[in-house]
């Protein structure tokens, strides 16, 4: 089966060979999968596009902005029928790409998202931004009641088919919220605990900023479903 690996960029020169090193293809390979690898760069000014196409990724330049807009773009010109995600920041256990495709297929899901908070290394995240995405998953909780403890991971495991057939509006980082609405209103999603790890490069998170612009999105969608 082809499994098709997003991964959206902006300047992350020097977390995008680690990331990509770190994705374990020759076991996805014995499993049975050929796997395709899109980054979906944001005009970076530095070389995170020569270093990722030397690597063997297809660089797809979207010269629109957002987080989720990339995503978009990827999902959309990707041709897997499972997609999986991943930062380009060394954040998100890659390695552990193989067990989470085998429990997504033998669990027969439609999205799979990856609580960061499972096992979160001293450093990874700031308390601020701990505060915040408490705050924001608490609301994600109380205003649609679903059962997620970590509303802005951003590794996931999920099917083409069902993005493409309902995907989020969000252009921004309101995205990652959305699309678990999405997936966990459709009744076939599951959380389970991962790790996250210290970010290589440049944070670029504006931890008040967004997190405002995040919950004022999720009071918005709470119109929509």
């Amino acid at each position: 089966m082809l499994l098709s690996i997003v991964i959206p960029t902006l300047n992350e020169e020097e977390g995008i060979s680690s990331t990509i090193t770190g994705i374990p293809f020759s076991t996805l390979s014995r499993m049975g999968h050929d796997v395709e690898l899109l980054v979906v760069d944001g005009n970076s000014h530095d070389k995170t596009r020569e270093i990722a196409a030397k690597l063997g990724a297809k660089v797809i330049l979207e010269a629109r902005r957002g987080y989720g807009r990339a995503y978009k773009t990827g999902f959309e010109q990707c041709s897997g029928q499972i997609i999986i995600t991943l930062d380009a920041d060394g954040t998100y256990p890659a390695e552990k790409i193989p067990e989470y495709v085998s429990h997504f297929q033998s669990t027969g899901l439609n999205f799979l998202t990856i609580n960061r908070f499972g096992r979160l290394e001293d450093g990874a995240m700031s308390f601020s931004h701990k505060i915040g995405n408490k705050i924001l998953s608490a609301t994600l909780r109380l205003l649609f009641g679903l059962k997620i403890k970590d509303s802005q991971s951003g590794m996931w495991i999920l099917r083409k088919d069902m993005i493409l057939s309902n995907m989020p509006q969000s252009d921004g980082m309101g995205f990652s919220e959305e699309i678990k609405i999405i997936a966990f209103k459709d009744g076939n999603a599951a959380e389970i605990d991962g790790e996250y790890r210290r970010r290589l490069g440049e944070v670029k998170l504006q931890t008040v900023e967004d997190g405002v612009n995040n919950l004022r999105y999720l009071l918005k969608l709470r119109t929509t479903f």
